[in-house]
């Protein structure tokens, strides 16, 4: 049930909802009964499929652009798009980033960036960074 969790509250706070499972991951680190790799695993594909759910976003609803309750300016899309086309799929490595991270993956839907290209690079960034955080954890408590 922890690893449901964990891979929950991941998928959740890599959506445009305001959420962070950093915090949870580490805690349920903490406890010796669950294997880290585990965790790290599913955190990393639950984080993962929440950046893939704002690339399906972007990929079918770009076509509401313009509306009042469309959440991003035609301003902004114009801006990302020539940040996007100039760093192209290697952004996607920073999906793990807060804030950004959503819009990175949202905008990748929006270009049609193929899944071939989008999951790999999503799931490397992700899990690295879940990898360093629990290797960080480690470090600490274990000296």
């Amino acid at each position: 049930m922890n690893y449901l969790i964990v891979f929950t509250v991941s998928f959740l706070s890599a959506t445009v909802l305001p959420l962070g499972s950093e915090g949870l991951l580490l805690y349920y680190a903490s406890d010796a009964s669950l294997a880290v790799v585990w965790l790290w695993l599913w955190a990393s594909t639950g984080n993962t499929l929440g950046a893939l759910t704002n690339w399906y976003l972007g990929r079918y609803l770009v076509c509401y652009e313009g509306s009042k309750w469309f959440p991003v300016s035609v301003k902004n899309r114009v801006r990302a798009e020539r940040f996007f086309n100039r760093y192209g799929s290697w952004t996607l490595l920073f999906t793990w980033l807060p804030i950004i991270g959503d819009a990175i993956s949202l905008i990748a839907g929006v270009f049609h960036t193929p899944i071939r290209y989008f999951l790999p690079f999503v799931f490397v960034g992700k899990a690295s960074r879940y990898a360093l955080l629990l290797w960080g954890q480690s470090w600490l408590l274990n000296g």
